[in-house]
């Protein structure tokens, strides 16, 4: 499976683990932990935000927002240093300013409901933290201006996103994603352990191929693509030295077979490290979030909306 986790599986996780909804807060510069009950869920759910330092001195504007979903293995560890490449792309003009949500996606979750309904991760995020966000924050509660990007799993889960409901989103954006291959347990030293993958589809997809497959961003993109919307902005990045590059090239190559136009970007000799990614891409990796929020104003809300 191609997402990093070859150095994060902790022992024992070959035996199910119990979802865990309320992580501890991480400290980091402006950066809080709430708290909210998620009807999906049936209990309360954490979640990390970030909010410009504009947000404050500002007390009558909206915000757009972006979602950043995190890698496999842990919930916590970008948060603060994605926090503060956002705010420091912010200070220096790449970025307007913006709100920067964390969802709490579960280490192993892959940012879809689990067919057992034990972690409805995508139910959370779509039908109740979307809402919890914009009732709670100054947001622009508008698809123009909401973002979704991630990393690894995260951009596993960005891509599925952004295809299924793009009446949430302006634009998606998938960083050293993975896993993006068809065949989930696949003969390959340069994936995850086969027990682990093996756990995980045993308790996401429900031991189905068949299902893995469906929810994939390959079957997605085949599902949605005479319907996406018009000039949505879509970007695929991805380090060259990363393990996961045969699996994105061979999407890279799917999607313009289908055609489904979207920006795609090597970076050389970067490995799967997302810091390593916007240092090889500089401001031009903020440069595109800050381009689609732009972008989506063009668009009216009948050009989706029924």
């Amino acid at each position: 499976m191609l997402i990093a986790i070859g150095l994060l599986v902790a022992p024992g996780w070959a035996h199910a683990q119990s979802p865990v909804w309320v992580t501890p807060a991480v400290n980091a510069p402006n950066v809080t932990r709430q708290l909210f009950f998620s009807a999906a869920v049936g209990a309360q759910v954490s979640y990390h935000v970030y909010l410009p330092d504009e947000y404050a001195q500002n007390p009558t504007a909206r915000y757009p927002v972006l979602y950043y979903l995190h890698g496999s293995g842990s919930v916590l560890p970008g948060i603060a240093p994605m926090s503060a490449q956002f705010d420091l792309a912010i200070e220096q003009g790449h970025l307007p300013p913006l709100i920067v949500v964390f969802p709490n996606g579960q280490p192993y979750g892959m940012w879809c409901d689990a067919h057992n309904g034990s972690q409805p991760v995508e139910s959370m995020v779509i039908h109740d933290l979307i809402p919890e966000v914009d009732t709670r924050f100054r947001t622009d509660a508008h698809w123009r201006a909401r973002l979704v990007d991630g990393f690894s799993m995260g951009g596993y889960g960005a891509a599925r996103f952004g295809l299924k409901h793009q009446d949430k989103f302006a634009a998606f954006s998938m960083l050293g994603a993975g896993p993006l291959q068809l065949d989930f347990l696949a003969n390959d030293p340069g994936l995850a352990p086969l027990a682990l993958r093996e756990r995980i589809l045993l308790e996401v997809y429900g031991n189905s191929l068949e299902i893995f497959e469906a929810q994939s961003p390959w079957r997605l993109a085949q599902a949605q693509q005479a319907v996406l919307r018009r000039g949505y902005p879509i970007r695929q990045i991805i380090g060259s030295a990363d393990s996961t590059l045969p699996a994105n090239q061979a999407f890279h190559q799917h999607l313009l077979a289908l055609p489904v136009i979207h920006q795609y970007v090597e970076a050389p000799g970067v490995g799967h490290d997302v810091l390593g990614l916007i240092e090889a891409l500089g401001p031009a990796f903020f440069h595109f979030h800050r381009d689609a929020l732009r972008s989506a104003d063009v668009f009216m809300a009948s050009d989706f909306e029924s």
